[in-house]
This record gives C-alpha cells, structure tokens and sequence, in this order.
C-alpha cells in the first residue's frame, strides 16, 4: 500500500503562484532541487491536474547528457514514474507513461494508493483540493520560499481541516521543508 502524497513549493504567505500566475520567485537553488529529488523518489504514480501537467511535460524532454545534475536527475524520477491526468477539457496527453482519466473520483483514488506498491502524489492545489478536504492525504511536503506575494493561487485549499505532525522540518538551499504526516 502506498501513501497518497501533496508536495507544494509555496510562499511564505501560502501561495505556490502569484496573483498574476507568476511562479518564477520559486525556483529551487542547486541543494534545493536535489532535495527535492529525494522525497520525489518514492514516487510510483503522479495524479496532475491538466496546469500542472502542462508545467510538468517539460521534464520528458530534459533526460539528456546537456542536462547533467539535479535536473536530469529529476528527468529520471519522472520518467520512471507513472502519470494520470485528470481533465474534463483534455482529449489527449504527449507525455510518456501518462493516461488520462476525465473526472478525480475519490473512491478511485483511495483505490489507486491501497493497490500501490510505491508512494502516490497528488500535484496541484486544486486537484488535490478535495482529496485534502476527505481527509485522504497522508503526508504534505510543504517546500516554503522565503518571499510574500501577497496572493494567488493557494497551496492549501480554504476551510479545509485536517491533523497532521511534524515529521520533518529542515533548511535546505533557501528553502524550509516541512514534512507533515497525516494523525489517523
């Protein structure tokens, strides 16, 4: 059984885009990115929102040797990962490894993650938004920026309650990682 899994680079004010849509002031520095490759390891399924595989697809392109480092590195985990994308208004996806699936039914998900053998992730605030609110989500990965950008498109969804501990907290290239696992 895998673990359903929202990982979200934010502001410090909660926001993982810019009232403009802006995302830029979240790059990772070089230990950030490699960081952030660890914790993406686990990783066997991503479930994406359509903005968010349109961000994504990128990295089918960058597994190439004029992309050494932390970012080809990244390449691979996503290469080697499965992708569903789930959208009303797509008719098909490029990308490898990826299907894709018209609605996030939440019995679906919950079936997805206890059929895994590897860690699921949920990506996009919005998709991941109700699988939040249903209480499905065992851990948050909260890469924190230290900049305010005063609103936006929020990480976490609003009216939204859950209980979560502090399993990981740590400094890494300018960011603040938080790891927080879901009290069941």
């Amino acid at each position: 059984m895998g673990r359903l899994i929202y990982s979200a680079i934010m502001s410090a004010d909660g926001y993982i885009a810019d009232a403009t849509g802006d995302f830029g002031w979240a790059e990772p520095s070089v230990d950030a990115h490699l960081a952030i490759n660890e914790v993406a390891r686990p990783v066997g399924t991503y479930v994406l929102g359509r903005r968010t595989h349109e961000v994504m697809a990128v990295w089918d392109e960058l597994d190439t040797p004029e992309n050494e480092g932390p970012m080809r590195e990244f390449a691979q985990v996503w290469a080697g990962a499965d992708k569903v994308v789930v959208s009303s208004t797509l008719e098909a996806v490029s990308t490898r490894r990826t299907t894709l699936r018209g609605d996030l039914d939440l019995d679906w998900l919950r079936a997805l993650t206890a059929d895994a053998d590897r860690d699921v992730a949920i990506a996009g605030p919005t998709l991941a938004a109700p699988a939040i609110r249903a209480g499905l989500v065992d851990e948050l990965q909260l890469w924190i920026v230290p900049a305010i950008v005063g609103g936006g498109l929020a990480a976490l969804p609003e009216g939204a309650r859950a209980d979560y501990t502090l399993a990981e907290t740590r400094e890494v290239g300018g960011f603040v990682f938080l790891r927080l696992s879901a009290t069941r």
